[in-house]
């Protein structure tokens, strides 16, 4: 393919009309290759824009999440609630991240994707403001704020971005997706060093969130400018997208039910292996940094096996890469080291960035028509948002006060296969109806 990129061609209603009685993989494959008109896709200055759109968004969102153990180092420290509730605020904001992304993707097929992430950068930010006024010893503000204001915002914007991909991106689909969600790996890094050391200097807790604030305002505008939607996509002739067919869809349900369990425990080593390495003996400053090599380890995972998907399909890509996850949760029982920590680190955040960044391809292959996009992928987030919901909440109830680690690590692992299984289902149901193994 050129750089100038392809132009496709939209269905008629006649040419519809005859597709629907087709069988459903003829239906599947041929909408997926006229859906465009006159609009470059894989390619050209407004693909490449809401790439970088969509990079400074997860950034700004997805990615500050992976600071919140910072947050809950002043939180402890100031003993603002129990170890529980505090994991609480990450878990809700995470679950929020996902579920508000059902009624921010219906927006978006409905024509008001920039009115949603005008509304989401302004919900967002505001509440980032209201958590350097909030009281440390008022447990509520800090929830309002962080979990539930910065939670709702984030969801506005998160989802949307990610859709909004597949809408100039085909053949290079899965690569632009993992390009996309590097901004999570760039946050990750970047965003827990930036308020581990305003926290700790002179800036101190108020003006360290705030100058975070200010940042993603600004990344946010940026994106807002750089994005905006296939417009032939939004008011070509197309079929009004079924949820009832959709939450019927067999295997797309599958799909979403195997990735909130895969959720419950992806999150485990991510949100607890600092505290796991600290309390294992080791140098706290070094605990601290083994976010940030996990965080930098989950650059090329999100680059290389989406390079490979969109050559032997997602699902191909995703299954291997979602057992390579269980199986290192469980080599947590054997981490005394240093060393292995490091290479616990490394590895984990190269599959786990994998994983996260592959689930998108997934759910997009399974759209029948892109103008169902935003809510095939609302919906999956948000059951894939129960799953981040519940899991650190749990694994701070099964590690208690004396941190049996075995018992975190092993309920990890055992959700994380299953999911993983339930996921191989669906390849095997899609593989079955398209015709083909590369899926």
């Amino acid at each position: 393919m050129s750089e100038s990129g392809s132009e496709l061609q939209v269905p008629t209603l006649a040419t519809m009309a005859t597709i629907k009685e087709g069988s459903e993989s003829t239906v599947s494959g041929n909408i997926e290759k006229t859906i465009l008109t006159r609009v470059q896709v894989d390619g050209g200055p407004q693909a490449w824009a809401t790439l970088v759109g969509g990079f400074l968004v997860t950034m700004s969102t997805f990615g500050y999440t992976y600071s919140f153990g910072v947050y809950q180092d002043i939180y402890t420290i100031s003993q603002l609630a129990s170890e529980t509730r505090i994991s609480w605020i990450g878990s809700t904001q995470l679950f929020l991240i996902f579920f508000v992304g059902l009624p921010a993707g219906k927006m978006l097929d409905l024509g008001y994707y920039r009115h949603t992430m005008i509304a989401g950068t302004i919900i967002y930010v505001f509440s980032m403001f209201m958590v350097s006024l909030a009281h440390h010893d008022q447990y509520y503000q800090i929830f309002l704020s962080q979990a539930i204001g910065m939670g709702i915002g984030a969801g506005m914007l998160y989802v949307p971005a990610m859709a909004i991909q597949a809408h100039y991106w085909q053949k290079r689909r899965a690569l632009a997706m993992g390009v996309a969600v590097l901004g999570i790996s760039t946050g990750g890094i970047f965003f827990p060093i930036m308020l581990n050391e305003l926290f700790k200097g002179s800036a101190g807790f108020v003006w360290g969130v705030r100058a975070s604030a200010f940042l993603c305002l600004g990344l946010l505008s940026i994106s807002v400018v750089l994005m905006k939607p296939n417009s032939d996509i939004l008011t070509s002739e197309k079929p009004k997208p079924d949820i009832k067919s959709i939450i019927t869809d067999v295997p797309y349900m599958t799909m979403n039910i195997g990735a909130g369990l895969v959720e419950i425990g992806l999150f485990f080593p991510i949100f607890y292996l600092q505290l796991f390495t600290a309390l294992k003996g080791l140098d706290p400053n070094f605990a601290f940094y083994t976010l940030v090599i996990m965080n930098a380890a989950t650059f090329p995972g999100r680059i290389i096996p989406n390079f490979f998907a969109d050559r032997i399909g997602p699902f191909n890509a995703c299954i291997p890469v979602g057992a390579m996850c269980a199986a290192l949760i469980l080599a947590m029982l054997h981490i005394e080291s240093v060393g292995s920590v490091v290479v616990f680190a490394i590895l984990y955040g190269f599959f786990s960035g994998a994983w996260l960044s592959l689930a998108s391809p997934c759910v997009a292959t399974l759209a029948k028509h892109p103008s169902e996009l935003g809510v095939r992928f609302g919906i999956s987030f948000a059951m894939s948002g129960i799953g981040a919901l519940i899991g650190n909440p749990v694994d701070g109830t099964l590690l208690g006060n004396t941190f049996p680690w075995w018992r975190a690590i092993v309920f990890s692992a055992v959700t994380v296969l299953g999911g993983n299984v339930l996921i191989l289902y669906t390849r095997h149901f899609i593989a079955k109806n398209k015709g083909t193994q590369f899926v």
